[in-house]
């Protein structure tokens, strides 16, 4: 079915086969959004202008939209130095002042470079279509995303709540995920400021040839210790490290010492652009992405013959060299 803009906020996503949790409640979604062209002040004005709530300004770098209809919404620039700065009481020395005139300059030239993040509160998966109108009216009051400066490698973030946490879901979501990335790197038309940066990395090949292996069944915590090896940074197109932490927050501190990883069971997909600024752009297309990883990593004998191939196509002579698994994954679907 094809949506216009006019119809496209009243269609709720596609529902994935597994709809519940393992306690039987409905599965939630959480947005995050990357963008730029409204201070940090107007953007929580116009979420409140949609959602309702409360503003509360912790600093000029962070709000918070409280009480909206789905909860609580975060405002603040995607800079965490500026952000602890901005939590600071300012001292009255000379030496203080030096330093606040200095974080001033800084928190100026990064408005316009870093993005603000818009991050959503988890949302039942058959209401977070009712998020695109805040979506239309961020853009009508002049929200831009990535296409608008090629130095712009602003995304959209899904962090996507499990059916479960056992290690044998969370790895046929990893497998369904690198046999899938080369498509979704081509269908999501990644833009050429976010492929530079290095924020969405894949799996390299050899872990992604190590958990496709049908003889690899691990337990959570090798599950874990073997994504950590190889895997020891926030920047994966789909970054475990939050359900990971969720599950054994001292496994991953023992490696990862980077404060910036939340603890949540989700799975924080991190691959789409944030095209904002695009009259039809909304979270439909990079959900209808995402979901056939749902209904693959749900289909696990289907995944088992796609995983057999993917492995069969690394261990060729030349591997996949010629980019060719990417349209081999793309007839599966069909």
């Amino acid at each position: 079915m094809s949506r216009t803009p006019a119809d496209s906020g009243n269609v709720p996503l596609k529902q994935p086969s597994r709809r519940h949790t393992q306690a039987h409640v409905q599965r939630r979604l959480g947005v995050e959004l990357e963008l730029t062209g409204l201070p940090i002040e107007r953007m929580a004005m116009r979420i409140q202008a949609v959602l309702g709530g409360r503003i509360v300004p912790h600093s000029a770098y962070e709000y918070t939209v409280t009480d909206t209809r789905f909860g609580d919404f975060a405002v603040e620039l995607d800079y965490a130095y500026l952000k602890n700065r901005g939590r600071q009481e300012p001292g009255s020395g000379f030496w203080d002042e030096i330093a606040q005139l200095s974080d001033d300059l800084l928190g100026a030239v990064a408005k316009h470079v870093v993005p603000l993040e818009i991050v959503a509160p988890p949302i039942a998966l058959d209401r977070v279509h009712e998020l695109h109108p805040l979506i239309a009216d961020l853009r009508a009051a002049g929200a831009r995303g990535t296409n608008v400066s090629a130095i712009y490698a602003f995304g959209l973030h899904f962090n996507i709540e499990v059916p479960d946490t056992k290690a044998v879901t969370l790895l046929d979501y990893m497998r369904a995920f690198v046999v899938a990335f080369d498509w979704l790197k081509r269908v999501s038309e990644i833009d050429i400021s976010r492929r530079v940066f290095p924020y969405i990395q894949p799996y390299d090949r050899g872990y992604a040839r190590q958990i496709c292996d049908a003889a690899y069944t691990p337990d959570l915590a090798t599950l874990i210790d073997d994504y950590l090896a190889a895997n020891a940074s926030r920047n994966r197109a789909l970054d475990m490290l939050p359900i990971f932490a969720w599950l054994d927050t001292e496994r991953v501190n023992a490696v990862i010492g980077d404060t910036l990883v939340k603890a949540r069971p989700t799975l924080h997909y991190r691959l789409p652009n944030c095209e904002i600024e695009q009259p039809d752009w909304d979270l439909h297309r990079a959900w209808d992405h995402w979901w056939v990883i749902e209904e693959l990593a749900a289909d696990r004998d289907r995944l088992g013959v796609l995983c057999a191939d993917y492995c069969a196509a690394l261990d060729a002579p030349f591997g996949d060299s010629f980019g060719r698994w990417a349209e081999r994954f793309e007839r599966s679907l069909r």
